[in-house]
């Protein structure tokens, strides 16, 4: 495997939690009370790196990428994540 290869499986690694992330932060605007001590990059920030953490949980506890259990855990770690940063002082 080449270096641009490598860098496209990463990549793809890595898509979900780069989406979500500022989607989660954007939704708890709409629905929720804004974090008062971090900007919006901040909370995407923490929340890409809880992510990216989650998924690479998913590929050494399951063996494989992409499965389904990862990515619900996913979306619940990174609601939970989005939760406890609105709700801090």
């Amino acid at each position: 495997m080449d270096w641009l290869d490598l860098l496209w499986h990463v990549a793809g690694f890595v898509a979900p939690a780069l989406v979500l992330a500022p989607a989660m932060v954007l939704a708890s605007r709409f629905w929720g009370k804004k974090a008062a001590s971090l900007a919006w990059p901040a909370q995407a920030a923490i929340n890409f790196i809880v992510c990216v953490a989650v998924l690479a949980a998913g590929v050494v506890l399951s063996g494989h990428d992409g499965r389904m259990l990862t990515y619900a855990a996913l979306v619940l770690a990174s609601a939970a994540c989005q939760a406890w940063l609105t709700r801090r002082r």
